[in-house]
């Protein structure tokens, strides 16, 4: 603008449009997983192998912090699994398609807690079992996952039948020093998903603004539910196909649910609350479809 400025000798104003801003801006890393595991006679996992592909944030912005090839932010959220499987194995191996990726809330957490939640529940179908009572089977009973994931399922009414027309899926996620555990009500209209109610339970350690961790856990949910519905980036020759609300749209006031907020009394030392609250919601909306149509979800966002 001072450039132009000085050549014409008049103002000059410079617009950085949304266009701009959806069309040349770092995006979150599209990654491709692959699962496998193992469950005994008895439905029990006895072996766990998830490899990740996909671009490294850290390459670009601390390529120092990246340790023989491993970025962190890339494997949290599949690295740290809580559950009680006796062999696990989780490999990276970073791969640039040449779409320039940055930060987005909760980071790897973000789409590993996804891939990883929606996965348990596909050994719980295949185990025959309850994906609440899988899940708990599975962890510490005295772990702050299973407290979470207790607690969300009470209040959330798991053991009664939701109303006609809806389906529940939970998750459970640990992020930035905080475990949250959701379960989302959902119903489908002509292939249309539409959640009516999300139950979040945290364990943020000791709560210092209760309003604070509500309003973060809220914020986190809506967040995570544009994505999973319908925040999606695509490439043609080159360039970002979408540019504004229209094609990139947001959840709108009208389609956002229900949200409860319940938190552990602890007194443990504080966790964050800015982001944790995304990480199982894409999960527990998946799980919920997975619930209603027999069929796993494992692409995001949402389509059926």
């Amino acid at each position: 603008a001072v450039e132009i400025a000085r050549k014409i000798d008049k103002p000059v104003k410079v617009m950085w449009t949304r266009e701009d801003d959806t069309r040349h801006d770092y995006y979150r890393p599209a990654t491709f997983n692959r699962l496998e595991a193992g469950l005994d006679p008895d439905g029990n996992p006895v072996a766990w192998r998830h490899r990740i592909a996909g671009p490294s944030i850290l390459h670009r912005t601390s390529p120092e912090a990246v340790a023989n090839g491993i970025d962190g932010t890339s494997t949290e959220g599949a690295a740290n699994l809580p559950y009680q499987i006796p062999n696990v194995h989780v490999s990276y191996a970073m791969v640039n398609p040449g779409v320039p990726v940055g930060f987005w809330r909760s980071v790897g957490s973000s789409q590993n807690a996804y891939i990883t939640e929606c996965f348990v529940d596909e050994l719980a179908r295949a185990a025959g079992q309850d994906p609440y009572a899988f899940r708990m089977a599975h962890l510490d009973p005295e772990s702050r996952h299973a407290r979470v994931l207790k607690l969300a399922a009470d209040m959330a009414n798991w053991s009664e039948p939701p109303r006609e027309g809806r389906h529940r899926g939970i998750a459970v996620a640990e992020s930035f020093a905080s475990v949250v555990a959701e379960v989302a009500e959902v119903s489908i209209d002509g292939g249309e998903v539409r959640v009516h109610r999300v139950v979040c339970a945290v364990d943020c350690g000791t709560v210092v603004n209760p309003d604070t961790v509500a309003a973060q856990m809220e914020g986190g949910i809506v967040y995570g539910l544009s994505a999973a519905l319908k925040g999606e980036i695509t490439i043609r020759e080159g360039g970002v196909v979408q540019s504004n609300f229209p094609d990139y749209p947001l959840l709108r006031m009208d389609e956002m649910p229900e949200v409860e907020v319940y938190m552990v009394e602890t007194d443990a030392s504080p966790g964050g609350v800015g982001e944790p609250g995304t990480p199982p919601i894409a999960p527990a909306v998946a799980n919920a479809v997975f619930a209603a149509t027999g069929t796993p979800v494992r692409r995001l966002p949402i389509r059926l």
